[in-house]
């Protein structure tokens, strides 16, 4: 976890605004480096996740990953793990972390309201041992090196249903736009 909370810019700003004495305090209060026992339950009891990525020259990516009871799971004081599963084939999320290995994961819940900053250094394995209790997993993404910071739940609206994509061990449904013309010939292997 970097030492530095916030750069030149966020200075300014907080400067021009009045915020810098309460942004040190929030700094102070409520940012750590290991997940807490409440973080845990509330990491490990999200159906999905907001993955923010950035390519090696800084060009920024955000995603959102659906996940299943399990899939996520914190791993040590400041890391967890969560699946890569098949998806639009663009594989923009995984390419940026092997170019550029800083992310910034949203953890939100809609009806408590709650949500929960995570910013750290992640990275691709193809060979994890978890991958094999996770359906449609291609790989894990390992992150690590985080600093945590729970956000103001304030504009917070309404929660969401699971999907019905997911493969809980018979194969996961194919969403509509894979079996039009021109993309049914190119998806890999008998999904055509």
């Amino acid at each position: 976890m970097s030492d530095q909370v916030y750069h030149d810019a966020m200075r300014h700003l907080q400067d021009r605004f009045g915020t810098r004495a309460l942004a040190d305090k929030l700094a102070e209060k409520r940012r750590r480096a290991a997940f807490t026992d409440e973080d845990r339950a509330f990491v490990e009891s999200r159906p999905f996740v907001f993955l923010a990525t950035a390519d090696a020259q800084g060009a920024p990516d955000c995603s959102y990953k659906g996940l299943l009871p399990g899939h996520l799971r914190v791993t040590g004081p400041s890391s967890l793990s969560l699946p890569s599963i098949d998806g639009n084939g663009m594989y923009r999320s995984l390419g940026n972390i092997i170019e550029n290995p800083g992310v910034g994961l949203l953890f939100m819940s809609f009806d408590s309201p709650q949500r929960l900053r995570v910013n750290g250094r992640a990275r691709v394995v193809f060979d994890d041992p978890r991958m094999a209790d996770i359906p449609g997993a291609e790989a894990m993404l390992l992150v690590e090196d985080v600093a945590i910071f729970s956000n103001c739940p304030r504009y917070i609206q309404t929660e969401t249903e699971t999907s019905g994509y997911f493969d809980q061990g018979e194969g996961a449904p194919d969403p509509e736009w894979k079996t039009w013309a021109d993309f049914a010939p190119l998806l890999p292997g008998d999904k055509s």
